[in-house]
This record gives structure tokens, C-alpha cells and sequence, in this order.
């Protein structure tokens, strides 16, 4: 616990309330303020810091409040000593305001992928790089953490007010600076009513505050930064279904308001359907997959991906031998309003045999399989319908077995 023990040592009137990986989220919080840090103990080493590296990262944070930033991992291998890699090969690229999805199973290096974006660990092979829009690429290093802010998993919370969990990020932070932030994060308005608003204990254990105001807290105290890039880990696995979605809400709206981009580690499908514009899978040490949610959800290219978007499979048990068609949604707005159509424009009726299909932001992704009807002419009106269709392809079925 030696991060914990060194955040402490130069905080002693902070305490942790939540007992929860304490060496990842001390390390990348303390790293977040400090901007710089010497690891003697890193499985992987680190990588110490230059004023020449420092002087780079703010002239690159100063543009990229204003245009973005573009981040880049090509070719990653990384490896926590002689225990084998975490994980080999690794491609992705995040641009300016996009929400990229990084999904896996847990121990499969999501929160490793966050260490070496925030350039606390050398990489084994390849480059991670970060860029404004239009210069060249720059590897990254302790002068260019400060184009990200980091949110943790669950609550991280110390003792002191609000108005020092704030400054745990960025000391000079004005009064008004903290409200700023805290109106962003849909904070201020439970925060306003308390008695001595930002100069409010926050308690030990912080149980004065529900699990939704705990995050919020943490997501202003990010914004407070005001980095081009957020770094979200596991950011909702902790609260209640309802909360959820209140927080992806606000994530969502923070990035189309701020236009930052956000990278968010999950183990959840329902967060890369719910908010992410990008995916990408992440399974047994290899990034498997990416592309948009769009492409990877109509077209899973790799086994990892039809894992994801389709968990329990097709049944394909005692489905009619013949006249049978598969049927794949590529966004468009629903598949009811198809199967609809077919009754009232073609007068096909038709039968829903399996399907596995899901809602992204307002589009339909998946498959479908459609018993057609026996009479021929009725059955090429359907499929010539059906072949019309904008985001909707098709295919016949002749190998199943009744």
C-alpha cells in the first residue's frame, strides 16, 4: 500500500471511507493532483517526469480545451513482470468527443488500460500516444496526464468538507470554480440545501449522501479539471438500476454539452447500449473487436463480439425446415413497426421464431428469425418488402431441422 501510505502521509487529515482497491484508486487520484509521479515499486516500472515534458503537456491541454484531444494505443502489450502479459497487441483510438465502451470480463486489464493511458506504466511493446487535432502525435508521459481526469469505481470520498474532496484534485480551485463544477454534475442542487453548503463535513463513511450523490460528487471534482478526456472505472457498478441510468444520463449530456471525450471501463452491457458511441471488447488478454456500437452490434466480426451482443444465442431447435428467413437490424428505428407493416401494407402475417435484439439509443440491433407463410406469392411479397427495407438485411434459412 505503498501509494496509499504516501497519499496519507501528505494528507494526514484525510481519510478513506470506503475500503476498495486502495492502491489503484489512490495511485491515479493522487497522480491526478500531483500530475507527476516516481513508482520505485511498479510491477511494470513508470515513467518519471521532465520539465520539458511538463511545459508540452500544458500547451497541449490549453489547445485541447478548445479542440479536443485524440488518444491512441497501437500495438500495446503490457505485462505486470514475470507473471506474463495482461494483454497483447492492443489497438484502439478515441477522438474528440466520442464515448468509447471498453467491456470485458474482470481481471482482463480495463483498469491496467487506464494506468498506461495516464502513463504510470511502460508498455512492453507498441505506443500510446496522444495528439490535438491536426499536430503529430506525442508519446504519452507524466506532462500529458493532464489532459485526463480519472472517476473511480464506487465511493472515494475522505473526511473533511466537500470543499476539500474538491481541492483533492485541484488545491487553487476558487469557491466558485467548486459550485461551477458541482452545478455541472447536477451536484449543487442537494449540496445548496445543506447547512454550510460546500463547507460541509462530509462525514465518516460519507452516509450522509446516497450512493448516486457520492458518484456525483466524484464526477464534479473530475470536472473540475477541465481535461478534453474523461476516464470512467466501472463508474456505476455500484449503484441501483434508477441511479444508473441518472449518471449515464449525465455522462452523456456532459459530453455533448463539453464535447470531451469519455473512455469507460465496464463490465455491463446496458452502459455501452445505453451511452457509448464506440466499443470496444477487451477478452483472454487480446482487445478483440472495436469499431462504433452500430457496427460492432449488427455485425459482431469476432466471437467475443456474438458473445456480447448475443449472451444467450439463437434457439434453433424445432424451427420449421423451410421458409425461413433471418432477418438483421443495423439501426434502423424499431423492428415493430416492420413486422407491422408486413400485415398492413403486404398482408403477410408472419411468425416471430427467435429473435435477440436490443435498443441503442432509439435504433434496433440484432437478429430475427421469421417463419414465412406456406403460399408462394405471399411469401415473395414478404421478402421483397422486407429487401426494401433501409437497415435491415436478409438472408434465407435452408439448414434447420424440425
Amino acid at each position: 500500500m505503498e501509494f496509499v501510505e504516501q497519499y496519507l502521509k501528505e494528507h494526514p487529515n484525510q481519510k478513506r471511507v470506503l475500503d476498495a482497491d486502495k492502491e489503484t484508486q489512490a495511485l491515479l487520484l493522487w497522480a491526478q493532483k500531483k500530475r507527476y509521479i516516481t513508482l520505485s515499486k511498479a510491477p511494470s516500472g513508470a515513467l518519471c517526469f521532465t520539465e520539458e515534458d511538463l511545459e508540452k503537456g500544458r500547451i497541449m491541454l490549453e489547445l485541447a480545451r478548445r479542440t479536443g484531444v485524440q488518444v491512441e494505443m497501437r500495438d500495446v502489450s503490457v505485462a505486470y513482470g514475470d507473471n506474463g502479459p495482461v494483454y497483447t497487441h492492443a489497438n484502439l483510438l478515441a477522438r474528440p468527443g466520442e464515448i468509447i465502451g471498453l467491456i470485458g470480463p474482470s481481471g482482463q486489464g480495463k483498469t491496467t488500460t487506464l494506468r498506461v493511458l495516464l502513463g504510470l506504466y511502460h508498455t512492453q511493446e507498441g505506443q500510446v500516444m496522444v495528439a490535438n487535432p491536426g499536430s503529430e502525435m506525442e508519446p504519452v508521459s507524466a506532462g500529458t496526464r493532464c489532459l485526463f481526469s480519472y472517476i473511480p469505481q464506487g465511493n472515494t470520498l475522505f473526511s473533511g468538507t466537500i470543499a476539500d474532496n474538491m481541492r483533492m484534485s485541484r488545491p487553487d480551485a476558487s469557491d466558485q470554480e467548486i459550485i461551477e463544477a458541482l452545478q455541472t454534475a447536477d451536484a449543487w442542487e442537494f449540496v445548496e440545501k445543506l447547512e454550510e453548503g460546500i463547507d460541509t463535513q462530509v462525514r465518516e463513511g460519507g452516509n450522509r449522501f446516497s450512493e448516486g450523490q457520492k458518484q456525483r460528487l466524484s464526477i464534479a471534482r473530475a470536472l473540475l479539471l477541465h481535461t478534453p478526456v474523461l476516464l470512467l472505472d466501472e463508474a456505476t457498478s455500484a449503484l441501483d438500476p434508477t441511479t444508473t441510468r441518472s449518471i449515464l444520463k449525465l455522462i452523456q449530456d456532459i459530453n455533448r454539452r463539453l464535447g470531451i471525450t469519455a473512455i469507460i471501463i465496464t463490465h455491463e452491457m446496458g452502459v455501452i447500449e445505453e451511452i457509448c458511441s464506440h466499443v470496444a471488447i477487451l477478452d483472454h488478454g487480446v482487445l478483440q473487436e472495436t469499431g462504433t456500437v452500430e457496427e460492432v452490434f449488427s455485425n459482431p466480426k469476432t466471437e467475443a463480439g456474438r458473445r456480447l451482443v448475443y449472451p444467450d444465442g439463437v434457439i434453433i431447435d424445432q424451427l420449421p425446415a423451410a421458409n425461413v428467413i433471418r432477418i438483421a437490424f443495423n439501426g434502423s428505428s424499431s423492428y415493430e413497426p416492420l413486422i407491422a407493416s408486413l400485415a398492413i401494407d403486404c398482408g403477410v402475417k408472419v411468425n416471430i421464431l427467435g429473435a435477440d435484439t436490443r435498443n441503442v439509443n432509439g435504433k434496433a440491433f440484432g437478429s430475427m428469425l421469421l417463419g414465412l407463410p406456406e403460399n408462394a406469392e405471399e411469401r415473395e411479397r414478404a421478402i421483397q418488402y422486407i429487401k426494401n427495407q433501409p437497415n435491415v438485411t436478409m438472408e434465407e434459412v435452408h439448414d434447420y431441422h424440425g
